[in-house]
């Protein structure tokens, strides 16, 4: 996977999965900008070990569901490197497990927006960037194709919505761009530290075929494997990426 002389944008790029794919695409020899929110540190942690191996990298903040955020970012994106090869859109979140019972219409928007507003916004701006052979990758989860754990239910319609969106853009963006989604499942990230229990986790890891959560590294080199050309005849998927919790 020879990325040399492309550019790729990773939104949610300061930590975990993000962070991850960061240094996995600068790795492979790609121009990376980093968007982070609140993950600063990561991120500026990330452009020096890039820079360090001799690599190309910027780390900008923004609220992926702001349009002049997002705006900004591509900008300064096509600025620096003069080009979009790749997007890989990580950007996304629980924010709380809230039953429908619970449910306030502002819990609702919020959910939707950071899962799959931005993702909208994002590739709606990289679009007129992006030549022929340009690539996607969605972050979904295996919570859009089992429905999520209690209270999760937003959470789980969000993500089941950018899997059908990842389908219908390789059909509009096809044969120029290729779109691709992956649907993690139990990956040791704060995603799960912080929503899910301990004894949750254990249980899951226990009963999976490979006995393990899965880590960032290991979501980071599928979706660096969907963007690049050793890729180039697959658009339209949701990938399963789960230790064999769940089968699709």
């Amino acid at each position: 996977m020879d990325l040399k002389g492309k550019t790729a944008i990773v939104t949610g790029g300061g930590r975990d999965i993000g962070r991850a794919c960061v240094l996995e695409l600068a790795e492979r020899g790609a121009n990376v900008a980093i968007n982070y929110f609140a993950s600063a540190d990561g991120a500026d942690s990330a452009v020096a070990e890039i820079k360090a191996a001799g690599g190309n990298a910027f780390a900008l903040k923004g609220d992926m569901t702001q349009e002049a955020d997002v705006a900004a970012l591509v900008a300064k994106t096509v600025a620096d490197f003069d080009q979009v090869d790749t997007l890989i859109h990580v950007t996304g979140g629980l924010l709380a497990r809230v039953p429908m019972s619970e449910m306030t219409l502002d819990h609702w928007l919020a959910v939707m927006d950071v899962n799959l507003t931005s993702f909208v916004l994002m590739v709606r701006e990289c679009l007129p960037h992006m030549t022929d052979g340009s690539s996607i990758v969605g972050l979904a989860s295996q919570a859009g194709r089992d429905g999520g754990g209690p209270g999760a239910s937003a959470y789980g319609a969000s993500k089941g919505a950018l899997m059908t969106l990842t389908r219908g853009l390789a059909k509009e963006l096809g044969p120029k761009i290729r779109v691709n989604s992956l649907c993690p499942g139990m990956i040791d990230t704060d995603f799960h530290n912080i929503f899910t229990k301990p004894e949750v986790r254990a249980h899951v890891a226990n009963v999976s075929p490979l006995k393990r959560e899965g880590t960032s590294e290991d979501v980071a080199k599928l979706a660096v494997f969907l963007a690049s050309d050793d890729a180039a005849f697959i658009t339209g998927a949701n990938v399963d990426i789960n230790g064999g919790m769940l089968f699709s």
